[in-house]
């Protein structure tokens, strides 16, 4: 008994790493998915004057007692990057948010009508894509757990370990290519977007990477899953000679 329960439960603990690796990929995504930080930089905006008392660096003062003096004239007019603010920003699927000069809190608009009209297309078929690969991952979790909880069959159990093995490999190429997609448009954006939102400085954020440790949990699960199926086919090929070899054996009769 001990050899054959060596098999099955090295089954299990690759059948749980699969279902492990697939649940960490479904929260990543779900996570960078209605998240705005795919993308994270600087805008570089002119300093706004400033209003009655207001106080700091963060504005023009030109109402100020001081606003005619040399000093003054010096400051707005020779130096020409005194007169602009660097102001924060992230952009991801859904909106894009930058912090407010002098003010508490972010400004906010839909990232959807900041793409030019050429690339929302693309911008569209990101998000389907993006939302089927959300899909693929549950219908592959669903399945994994099935695989776990069933004891009946193995068979049925290959059957199932199979089709979340296609499910699996099926949902980690719809999130590459969504996340290329995304890429492809917000570089477009940067460079052909509305002038009042263009980045001076960017990069790519914790989203982003979070997006792709999603994908690269997705294929590993797909491997692990595959592996599982290929391993249990090559044991119960190797089982099916044994036993014709010993029926052979024992039903073989002198001439």
């Amino acid at each position: 008994r001990m050899p054959a329960s060596i098999p099955e439960a090295d089954s299990r603990h690759r059948a749980s790493a699969a279902f492990s690796l697939s649940f960490l990929s479904l929260v990543f995504s779900i996570t960078a998915f209605g998240s705005s930080h795919w993308c994270e930089g600087t805008r570089k905006v002119a300093k706004p004057f400033c209003k009655g008392d207001t106080k700091g660096d963060l504005c023009i003062r030109f109402n100020s007692p001081e606003g005619n003096s040399s000093q003054a004239v010096q400051y707005i007019w020779e130096t020409g990057d005194d007169k602009f603010v660097e102001k924060k920003f992230h952009a991801g699927i859904w909106y894009s948010c930058e912090e407010m000069i002098n003010e508490d809190g972010e400004r906010c608009r839909s990232f959807i009508s900041l793409t030019p009209a050429s690339d929302r297309g693309v911008l569209w078929l990101s998000i389907v894509t993006e939302l089927l690969y959300v899909l693929l991952l549950l219908t592959g979790n669903i399945l994994m757990s099935v695989e776990i909880c069933y004891y009946s069959s193995v068979i049925d159990g290959l059957k199932i370990n199979a089709f979340s093995a296609v499910v699996t490999v099926l949902a980690g190429l719809l999130g590459m290519v969504a996340h290329m997609m995304y890429t492809t448009v917000f570089q477009m954006t940067v460079n052909l977007g509305p002038e009042d939102w263009r980045p001076h400085t960017w990069d790519y954020g914790w989203s982003y990477g979070l997006a792709w440790t999603s994908f690269a949990c997705c294929m590993a699960a797909a491997v692990t899953t595959i592996n599982k199926y290929t391993k249990t086919i090559l044991e119960f090929k190797h089982k099916r000679k044994k036993l014709e070899r010993s029926f052979r054996i024992q039903y073989k009769f002198p001439d």
